[in-house]
Order: structure tokens, then sequence, then C-alpha cells
């Protein structure tokens, strides 16, 4: 096997949880080969870089081997190395840790109140 459909790879690799999702991908530009943007049905060879978009960072994924079947997380290591920049992956810990405010579950909205604590918070005032 010399070449294989990138959503059928992405899939059998676990890049996405379903094919449909990786064809989903492909046909909305997520995914590219170099700077271009790819058709699900473009067929991906041994040493490409696979760059595929999950905001808030671009991941980069290099191809090792080809597979159309999928396989367990463990042997998937063998058909696929992540090629991503540590800075892009610090990038992507650092929006984790700041980037979304949580709220206990079942408390509701928060009131005009709680609103401007938390926009003070936010400003870095005293309360």
């Amino acid at each position: 096997m010399d070449k294989i459909r990138i959503d059928k790879w992405l899939w059998a690799v676990r890049i996405f949880k379903t094919r449909s999702l990786a064809t989903e991908q492909c046909n909305k530009g997520h995914v590219s080969i170099g700077d271009q943007k790819i058709k699900p049905s473009r067929e991906v060879r041994v040493g490409e870089v696979i760059k595929v978009k999950m905001p808030p960072i671009e991941k980069s994924y290099k191809v090792k081997q080809l597979s159309d079947k999928r396989m367990s997380a463990s042997l998937a290591v063998d058909f696929v190395e992540d090629v991503t920049p540590p800075e892009i992956i610090n990038l992507l810990a650092s929006v984790k840790m700041y980037g979304f405010e949580q709220r206990d579950r079942g408390i509701g909205r928060p009131t005009k109140r709680d609103r401007r604590m938390i926009d003070r918070l936010k400003e870095g005032e005293d309360l």
C-alpha cells in the first residue's frame, strides 16, 4: 500500500473519532498539506506532513506508515508522528489554564452583582 485517502488515514490513526468527522474537517478546510487545503479524497503518502486546525492551535503530523484499518492507540504511534512545535503546545496549555471561566453546574447564570465582581477580578481590582 503506497497511498490512501486522507480522511481514511486520519480516522485510522485516531486523529479524528469518526471517518465522517475527518471528511467534514477536510471539506471545511481545516486539514492541509503544505499550505494547500485538501479534499478528503486526496491520497496521502509516507513522509508527508499534515496540518490539522484544532482551535486555537494547528497541529502537525508526519506520516510514518499507511493503514486503512482503525487501530488501537498503542499501535497508532507507529503510523503517525506528532511534529507540532513545543511552543504551540505550551500555548494550548496556557489557553486552557487562563482562557475560560468555569462555573459549577446547576448554579445558574451570574447575577448582576456576580458579573460586576467577575469583571473586577479580570481587571485586577481588589474586592
